[in-house]
């Protein structure tokens, strides 16, 4: 989706005036911020208004790309590989449920080669 790229740039040029800043605590700002515009979702979802429920959403996403922004400067974290991960986990679990598998069984093998993913980077 073009427009989601999009948002990740302008998201990035933002993070890029964050850190000029003295009132942006990083990830943490935007980990607050997300707690509150998921409860604006909430709070929109019985009212029937498209509109503000799609601009909420819409504030929720954007908080979520700037604390991967901000994650990516402070811990490393790679964007693309968040979302590739995403993809890849989501898939698995989706495909498996489709052929008769049960989630806690594929989540279960997932958290198992997280761990020994993270067992291996940590014995290198």
């Amino acid at each position: 989706m073009k427009e989601f790229e999009q948002l990740l740039t302008i998201a990035k040029r933002k993070s890029e005036f964050d850190q000029t800043n003295s009132w942006s605590n990083g990830a943490a700002t935007y980990l607050n911020e997300i707690k509150k515009e998921v409860d604006e979702v909430i709070e929109e979802i019985p009212r029937n208004r498209s509109c503000y429920l799609e601009d909420e959403l819409g504030d929720v996403l954007w908080d979520y790309l700037n604390i991967l922004c901000a994650l990516e400067s402070e811990a490393g974290v790679d964007i693309r590989s968040v979302l590739a991960r995403a993809c890849k986990k989501y898939e698995e679990r989706i495909s498996g449920i489709e052929s008769g598998k049960l989630w806690k069984d594929i989540k279960e093998k997932q958290k198992s080669e997280l761990a020994n993913e993270q067992s291996n980077k940590q014995s290198t």
